[in-house]
């Protein structure tokens, strides 16, 4: 497909909760299914994410594992509206940093296109396996896009309530018949957490 396998790394209260109104959320899960995520961060040529998750928590989106040697993951960040600050961790940190704006990767909208991008990681760096850490919008629209190869979900027992923030934005999915079904290839428990590897099937 000359596209990098994209795994989408989510995770939500048993409610399909992602943050709390006011942003918090950390930490979700326990330290078990962090580690579990460190370990698909070390074999992932990038981690992608968008300038909200950037402007919300700051993460630096790297390696943090003992004995861990390799060459870092390239840190990806979708900004179509320039406002990432060069302050940020992500791009001050070790490694290096790609921010991708609309006028390098122009798509519908003034917005990012997804496919051109992933595209570009592919044959520019080489890049054949790709991480998605990022918020509902983005989660939803590379996964609505039919770009997202494998959810990696955890799940923690836990209850956050209506107003806290969804897993993923679908936007105009209104019937049964629109949803996007998946399939479960894995679950194992992670300390206390749950953590759910599914395939989308075809749209």
């Amino acid at each position: 497909s000359g596209l990098p396998y994209v795994r989408c790394k989510l995770a939500m209260s048993l409610d399909g909760r992602t943050a709390m109104a006011s942003g918090e959320s950390k930490w979700i899960t326990g330290p078990e299914a962090r580690a579990d995520v460190q370990q698909y961060r070390a074999r992932s040529c990038a981690i992608l994410t968008g300038s909200g998750t950037v402007l919300q928590d700051d993460p630096s989106l790297t390696v943090r594992l003992p004995d861990y040697q390799g060459q870092p993951p390239l840190r990806v960040i979708v900004d179509s509206q320039q406002r990432v600050p060069a302050t940020a961790k992500v791009l001050t940190g070790a490694g290096q940093s790609l921010l991708a704006r609309a006028e390098q990767f122009p798509g519908p909208g003034g917005k990012v296109d997804l496919h051109r991008l992933l595209a570009f990681l592919a044959s520019e760096h080489q890049c054949n396996e790709v991480l998605l850490e990022a918020g509902p919008a983005l989660s939803g629209a590379m996964l609505a896009l039919g770009l997202v190869d494998e959810l990696i979900t955890y799940i923690a027992p836990s209850l956050m309530g209506h107003t806290a923030l969804p897993l993923m934005l679908l936007p105009g999915l209104e019937q049964l018949s629109q949803r996007i079904n998946l399939r479960f290839c894995d679950v194992a428990m992670l300390g206390k957490d749950c953590r759910i590897r599914s395939l989308p099937e075809p749209l």
